[in-house]
């Protein structure tokens, strides 16, 4: 005698609609279920990171006294590599954000190169 295996089946009421070009799931007491963001990492920002906290690294470790030592040892621009080094200084919260791809879509490297408040608390875009 053999076993034979159950199946289950579950009915969930609820509904699917267009709006504005994309599918939205309408539970049953007809409010929308919230869409699932997906990660938006900025390769860019996230390269630009990566590269501050190496020549902060650097910086720190005497291999290099300067920043013009260091830009020429990079063969870029002074003014470029203390702009990029700054963003070492920003709030841990907003450096996890960037590299999980959750920061605000107005936060570009542009925008972070800009004057920045020292403050953590003040770096907060959503206050």
């Amino acid at each position: 005698m053999t076993a034979t295996p159950l199946m289950l089946t579950v009915h969930i009421p609820l509904t699917v609609r267009r709006r504005g070009g994309r599918k939205v799931v309408i539970a049953p007491d007809g409010t929308e279920a919230p869409a699932v963001v997906a990660a938006r990492i900025d390769s860019t920002l996230v390269k630009a990171l990566a590269r501050a906290f190496r020549w902060r690294r650097m910086l720190e470790a005497g291999r290099y006294a300067t920043i013009d030592e260091l830009a020429a040892a990079e063969k870029i621009n002074g003014s470029y590599v203390s702009r990029i080094v700054r963003l070492t200084l920003l709030a841990p919260e907003l450096v996890e954000a960037i590299l999980d791809g959750r920061q605000a879509p107005e936060i570009t490297l542009p925008m972070l190169m800009g004057p920045l408040p020292a403050e953590w608390e003040r770096q907060r875009l959503d206050r």
